[in-house]
């Protein structure tokens, strides 16, 4: 089985959104029920979209608890060296001496808008094993960009 590198912010936010889905569990249920309720369930549209809904609630639980039961919770804070891995911070230069600062996290906590990049990312990809001063060429949607990797940090 795979695991599932994540940071601890990341592993924190899936055990509460599981948590969340579980708690809306009975409440589901009592949607069902009271839909029921009214008669006739094959043109009962409260009950089609409470069994809709409680499909898609225990798929994402199902979905959740595949990923916790395989995190592997990494803390930047304890790594170090002079490569780029899981959990780094790395400044980078563009073709404008540009600086640009990403980390590399979990595909469950990425958010570019923040320069959080997920591991799987063509830009992550193409800076993991890279070392301070190498340059690095990443092809994307808008073409090829090109970078210079400025700084290794692990906070």
């Amino acid at each position: 089985m795979e695991k599932v590198p994540m940071l601890a912010e990341g592993y924190e936010k899936l055990t509460a959104d599981l948590k969340v889905l579980r708690a809306e569990r009975p409440k589901i249920v009592d949607a069902i029920e009271e839909a029921r309720a009214h008669g006739d369930l094959s043109e009962n549209a409260e009950y089609h979209a409470a069994k809709e809904r409680q499909g898609q609630v225990e798929a994402m639980i199902g979905d959740l608890e595949d990923k916790i039961s395989r995190a592997q919770i990494i803390d930047p804070s304890t790594l170090s060296g002079d490569k780029v891995v899981f959990g780094a911070t790395v400044t980078l230069l563009d073709e404008n001496d540009k600086p640009v600062k990403y980390q590399i996290v979990g595909q469950t906590e990425a958010d570019a808008a923040k320069g959080r990049l997920s591991y799987t990312s063509p830009i992550a990809r193409a800076l993991i094993g890279k070392q301070l001063e190498d340059e690095v060429e990443v092809t994307v949607p808008s073409g090829d960009k090109f970078y210079l990797i400025d700084k290794i940090e692990f906070i």
